[in-house]
């Protein structure tokens, strides 16, 4: 390295000091020699001498200035130096590129690079500069500089695969590892931590599990917590909660970061119960919830409806005073009063926050709109807007959706302009979904199916949007026309698709078409039928007057401890006055629930209607009796 490239170096080692010294050891009390460094980097290692002859010239007055020298002292000893540079070339490039890295500084690692070319030092500098590369992002140079070089630097290629996964680049990831192990290179703890959580990202329970294996037979895990997180992660995100919580009891240390992963991974599968007690656990074993802590167990209480518990961590959260700097655990704490139904205390907890972006609007918006409260939906859009905040894909589904739910679709035309004219609609299925969902609600259902053939991507959920819309304003052969469409386009029909379309052949009499539908879902589509299903046969069997053959389907089903199913049988007695069929359903159904009022209506208005006046004021008395309020 040139003199003049040193003094560049040292330049910018000291600037590095300067700007944060506590990122810097202070050896000047514990060194044994002019050898040893007066400074060293906490992370990078990279030394630093106040003596040091190629110091640009401004550091003596700097140090004299901070007090870490007396003033008169000289700051460059040469006679020690004479001879000898403190850090030889290869060295000094080395530092300099995990400093490039570190902080992301492509543009000084390319410079870098062409220093270790002209200086001849590729093969000494080889592994710092795969790892330059990796950590800015350029992984393509990265990789021909590891294939070219055939290095078994673990951190070069522990780097790469990072660089990888942070990119989201999956598959490249995994490659790249059995690369790795095909040229000997031994894994560490931090080399697995990063293919597990490819492993997550991909939900490859497979291979996470291959790679527990190896891991255990190595005896990894012992002392490494942060290897432990990774597994626990991994086997939360592929929905494996069991092992998740195995592995996390096995682990001898535990921390809020190993807790946090299975935490999380309850919360994301609505476990919502198991992830309160694991938090609780975590607190009685001592350890302190960190912030993503609290916003995932916030994600839990809104799930579960446990706002009791959510206020209460929301005053632990206040007396921390993390509010005040995380922007995230707002966003978490307006999410779940809005799920808990308290929209005023969402509100309220999102007008104090310090900070307030579109997420955190997002999820007031998302709640008036799902409470059906549409008008104060757009009030929220409007205020958003007045605070120079600017909507996303996300903010115009949940818009429409309250456009949809007071059919005020002149404001949905409006939001449908702004989608175009930013090209939200490409490749973005939920937002085509909500545009579609909202012109059938607000009842436009040629502008709904217009909106739909126009669209440049649609998937199952867009045309389940448009069948439900026909079948809601009764137009059930155009539901039944679009089931066709969506076939002809290559795609399979789901659970809701069958549930609007059994509906539809209900509503227009079609037995043998609804018949055929129930066992082509199960047969030919592999859906296996849920409550809705078989409510729409029973359904569909008593308003055509079929009471036998709905009977003999309910007897047919799995369970039949479900209030639907015996209402829907005892409306359609109702509508054919048979209270014989009628009392079988009515004690059926308060066998499961006397609480519930509708079937002794139900069964009073069959009574009735079969003159048996007697019977039915003895149901009024037994609702009465059983408070059915």
């Amino acid at each position: 390295m040139s003199k003049n490239s040193k003094k560049k170096f040292f330049d910018f080692l000291w600037r590095q000091y300067f700007k944060d010294p506590l990122q810097w050891w202070d050896n000047r009390r514990t060194k044994k020699g002019p050898q040893s460094p007066d400074f060293s980097n906490k992370f990078t290692k990279e030394p630093l001498w106040i003596d040091a002859r190629d110091n640009p010239a401004w550091v003596g007055e700097e140090l004299r200035k901070r007090g870490l020298v007396v003033k008169g002292e000289r700051t460059f000893k040469e006679a020690i130096h004479d001879k000898h540079d403190v850090i030889d070339e290869g060295r000094s490039l080395v530092s300099l590129l995990r400093i490039c890295a570190q902080n992301k500084d492509l543009q000084r690692g390319v410079k870098a690079h062409d220093d270790v070319l002209k200086k001849g030092l590729l093969e000494e500098c080889s592994g710092a500069l795969i790892t330059m590369y990796a950590k800015c992002g350029e992984l393509a140079k990265a990789k021909e500089m590891l294939d070219v070089h055939k290095s078994k630097d673990l951190i070069s290629w522990t780097a790469l695969i990072a660089g990888y996964a942070k990119q989201g680049q999956s598959k490249n990831a995994l490659s790249c590892f059995e690369q790795m192990r095909q040229k000997g290179v031994s894994l560490d703890g931090v080399a697995y931590a990063y293919i597990l959580k490819v492993c997550a990202s991909l939900q490859d329970l497979d291979k996470g599990e291959q790679l527990h294996n190896e891991i255990a037979k190595r005896e990894l895990m012992q002392t490494d917590v942060l290897l432990g997180t990774a597994l626990i992660d991994m086997y939360a995100k592929c929905g494996a909660l069991t092992k998740a919580k195995e592995v996390l009891e096995s682990l001898s240390v535990r921390d809020v970061f190993s807790w946090t992963a299975l935490i999380t991974g309850y919360a994301h599968q609505e476990q919502n119960e198991d992830a309160l007690r694991c938090f609780e656990r975590m607190q009685q074993e001592g350890h302190s919830p960190d912030e993503v802590t609290y916003a995932c167990i916030l994600k839990a209480c809104g799930n579960f409806k446990a706002i009791e518990k959510g206020e209460e961590i929301h005053d632990e959260i206040l007396r921390q005073g993390l509010l005040r700097r995380n922007i995230v655990l707002g966003t978490a704490l307006v999410d779940m009063y809005a799920k808990c139904g308290d929209l005023a205390k969402a509100q309220q907890v999102l007008q104090k926050l310090p900070v307030r972006d579109v997420v955190a609007w997002n999820a007031l918006i998302a709640g008036y709109a799902q409470d059906s409260q549409g008008e104060q939906a757009l009030d929220c859009f409007e205020l958003m807007q007045k605070e120079g905040l600017s909507p996303n894909a996300i903010t115009f589904a949940c818009i429409l959706k309250a456009c949809g739910s007071i059919g005020a679709i002149w404001k949905g035309e409006e939001i449908h302009d702004k989608i175009v004219e930013q090209g939200l609609l490409e490749n973005n299925i939920m937002l085509c979904t909500a545009l579609v969902d909202m012109y059938a609600r607000c009842g436009a259902l040629l502008k709904a199916q217009r909106t739909l053939e126009e669209l440049p991507s649609r998937g199952i959920a867009t045309w389940n949007a448009l069948i439900a819309g026909y079948t809601q304003q009764g137009q059930c052969k155009q539901a039944l026309n679009c089931l066709e469409r969506m076939g002809n386009e290559g795609l399979s029909p789901n659970s809701v698709t069958f549930s609007c379309v059994l509906n539809a052949c209900s509503h227009l009499g079609l037995v043998e078409d609804g018949q055929t539908l129930f066992t082509t879902m199960i047969a030919e589509y592999g859906v296996e039928p849920v409550l809705e299903h078989y409510t729409c046969m029973v359904d569909l069997f008593g308003r055509a007057g079929h009471l036998g053959k709905a009977v003999e389907f309910i007897k047919l089903m799995p369970s039949y401890e479900y209030s639907a199913i015996w209402r829907a049988l005892l409306g359609a007695c109702r509508k054919w006055e048979d209270p014989i069929v009628g009392n079988w359903a009515f004690q059926q159904a308060i066998h499961i629930d006397k609480s519930d009022p509708a079937p002794y209506l139900l069964m009073s208005n069959i009574y009735a209607g079969a003159g048996m006046q007697e019977e039915a004021e003895s149901i009024e008395a037994m609702r009465i009796e059983n408070q059915a309020w």
